[in-house]
């Protein structure tokens, strides 16, 4: 599996995650959902939380920005070797991170694994999709020695 990325950081944060890691984490969900596929392109845009509520709002008529927006190809074309666009707000990211105990790394890990998803066709708008699509996340996040994402963490103050 040969997976090229395109990755853009607009947003200003130097703190994102390098280029192989992206890649690693693309090709360990395109390796587990759809093997049979020799190469795959996506583009990642790493952004700032305006051009991220500009993008949610605009596409998704949501307000205020989001952790991650995808853009996947249209179905006729997902034969081509291009997936898409994802969108990543690195200031939600962190924000996110820590406000649910995790590591900033395992958080990426999360959401790319998610975004390549939602390229490939995955949705977590019914309940019985977003069960499918969450086992499947956290299975490949496992094979790469995440945690599981949706388990919550709990926190002993003292």
């Amino acid at each position: 599996m040969s997976v090229t990325i395109d990755l853009h950081n607009a947003s200003g944060v130097s703190t994102i995650p390098l280029h192989k890691h992206f890649k690693r984490w693309a090709t360990a969900t395109m390796s587990t959902i759809a093997p049979e596929r020799k190469r795959v392109q996506l583009s990642i845009r790493i952004v700032d939380e305006t051009e991220s509520a500009e993008l949610n709002s605009y596409y998704r008529h949501k307000q205020g920005p989001t952790n991650i927006l995808s853009f996947p190809m249209p179905q006729e074309l997902h034969s081509a070797p291009l997936l898409g666009d994802l969108a990543i707000c690195a200031d939600v990211v962190a924000r996110e991170a820590d406000e649910q105990h995790k590591t900033l790394d395992a958080h990426w890990a999360h959401l790319t694994v998610h975004g390549v998803l939602h390229l490939n066709g995955y949705d977590h708008e019914e309940e019985q999709a977003a069960a499918a699509m969450e086992n499947l996340e956290t299975r490949i996040l496992a094979e790469l020695g995440y945690n599981n994402p949706y388990q919550e963490i709990t926190t002993v103050k003292s």
